[in-house]
């Protein structure tokens, strides 16, 4: 039975979903980081908000942790590099808080336009500054988003509804979805000369780090306002509050900050500045619907290998998992005989390519793509899995290519890897499935070659001339292990010819020895899947 920790504070709701769908989970939320350390070894799951820092240290002392849940849109908390090098899912649950971080911002905007803050205080402190406080209208503005995706677009909906115009900076943004927005899809330094307001709706990366920097506060046209619900570190906060105070900018609402929790900042002394404690997904609805959602997301991947939001990995539908998995399972076989056929040679790997034929080319291919990689690179590098692959082979300067072949061939459907070296050339292997789920090797170096993977396995290459397979058998027999499979292929009459044996058990170092020294024996390589 699978187990999970929840280190935060989360919805009783989650802990039921969790022992409903038959996952094991303790709540321990306040731990400290220590405390968390030591408890955590034996969980398969870790599910946090942003309280728990999942640190590298954390992740070296939980070594059969597979997935890290954050309730909310932001991973700042989780070392996603070192997660996923260990091979750690890591899921985000981007659409549960994503109506109300866009009416938080749709509130900042209006609080700002009207002073609302200021305006209250000074009526509570027994004053009635009726001409003090002059707003301006948005009907008729123009809203700016730098970002337009899930929180975005709600946003933008919201603004068209108030009459606004909206221009949007999303390099993501087809032109089609900005029409059925109703939205203009602008570059940055257009929208930042033409909006009224700018609202920030973009995760925090390299690129997006101090995207509203002092040079682009400077092109914001004059008596613009700025809002930030989004996160601490998009805009260079010296450089607000310069503009801010000279008068070039007339506002700005920030619920984020740079460093959080922010209890001392220069912006907070200006009557300009509207300023939240990161209350963005802080309504009650919001709590509720991410502690599910991540609920349901880590217990679908634990029980049955779906993936979704994952920030680290291709996903994987609850519908997809059921009928990916046989051919996950052939894309690792595969990989796992081409990476095991590689192991033994001094050679390093340039390029892995991964062919699609037949309902194969039909599917979601980055998860098989990703199990194929992962089947290759195990025998060579140790623990390699789905998550962690494509990065290992990113390092090393692996090519990693795939194609689909729209064609029909001899199979329903074929899958075929082929892992080039840097001395030896190409090494291919092929497979299909037997009754659309099992596994079934059908060629290895273009040789036809019809097996079933088995756990012990012994891979040989010779000659095709008489006597051989008498010599094997004899080898195998005197040595008292017996053959559950034997196959056989050739590429022509007295060629190169290849023989797959399926054993009972592993093969003792002795006995390979024996069966390397035979006549006509070329290579021989023990398998284990």
């Amino acid at each position: 039975m699978p187990k999970v920790l929840i280190s935060d504070k989360l919805s009783p709701a989650a802990i039921a979903i969790f022992r409903r769908r038959g996952i094991e989970v303790e709540f321990r939320p306040g731990l400290s980081p220590a405390e968390l350390r030591a408890i955590i070894g034996p969980f398969d799951g870790l599910a946090v908000r942003s309280a728990t820092k999942v640190t590298r240290e954390l992740m070296e002392a939980a070594p059969n942790l597979k997935v890290v849940g954050r309730a909310g849109i932001g991973v700042d908390n989780v070392d996603v590099t070192t997660a996923t090098a260990r091979g750690v899912v890591v899921m985000n649950t981007p659409y549960g808080n994503a109506i109300t971080t866009a009416e938080h911002a749709i509130a900042m905007m209006f609080a700002l336009a009207r002073q609302l803050p200021e305006a209250s205080a000074s009526t509570k402190a027994g004053k009635w500054e009726k001409n003090r406080f002059m707003g301006v209208e948005l009907f008729g503005k123009t809203l700016g988003l730098i970002g337009c995706g899930n929180i975005g677009s709600i946003v933008a909906d919201r603004a068209v509804g108030l009459k606004m115009k909206v221009v949007a900076f999303d390099p993501f943004l087809s032109e089609r979805r900005a029409v059925e927005l109703g939205v203009e899809k602008v570059e940055l330094n257009e929208l930042l000369e033409r909006a009224d307001i700018i609202t920030l709706h973009t995760p925090l990366t390299e690129q997006t780090r101090n995207i509203i920097s002092r040079d682009n506060i400077a092109r914001m046209k004059r008596g613009a306002r700025l809002i930030n619900c989004a996160r601490g570190g998009l805009v260079d906060e010296a450089a607000l509050h310069d503009a801010l105070k000279a008068g070039h900018l007339a506002g700005a609402a920030l619920d984020v900050f740079e460093t959080e929790p922010a209890t001392d900042s220069p912006l907070f002394a200006l009557e300009n500045v509207v300023c939240t404690p990161h209350l963005g997904a802080a309504t009650a609805e919001a709590q509720e619907n991410v502690a599910l959602q991540i609920a349901d997301q880590m217990a679908d991947y634990l029980l049955t290998g779906a993936v979704a939001n994952a920030i680290n990995m291709p996903s994987v539908t609850a519908e997809e998992a059921p009928r990916l998995r046989p051919y996950m399972e052939l894309a690792r076989l595969l990989g796992s005989l081409a990476g095991q056929l590689t192991a033994g040679q001094s050679d390093a790997i340039r390029a892995i390519r991964v062919e699609y034929e037949g309902h194969a080319a039909e599917l979601n291919r980055r998860p098989l793509t990703a199990a194929a990689l992962a089947g290759v690179l195990t025998p060579l590098m140790g623990a390699v899995n789905m998550v962690n692959a494509p990065v290992v082979a990113k390092e090393r300067g692996i090519e990693v290519a795939e194609t689909v072949h729209e064609r029909r061939g001899d199979f329903a459907t074929l899958l075929r890897l082929t892992v080039v070296t840097e001395h030896l050339g190409e090494r291919c292997v092929a497979g299909t499935l037997a009754a659309e789920s099992k596994p079934r090797l059908v060629a290895i170096k273009d040789i036809p070659v019809e097996a079933d993977f088995a756990p012990h396995m012994l891979y040989v290459t010779n000659q095709d001339k008489p006597g051989f397979i008498g010599r094997f058998g004899m080898v195998l027999a005197n040595a008292g292990m017996n053959i559950a499979t034997f196959h056989l292929g050739r590429a022509a009459p007295g060629g190169d010819a290849i023989c797959l044996v399926g054993l009972d058990g592993p093969v003792p170092d002795a006995v390979l020895a024996e069966v390397r020294h035979l006549p006509l024996v070329v290579h021989a390589t023990p398998l284990a899947f």
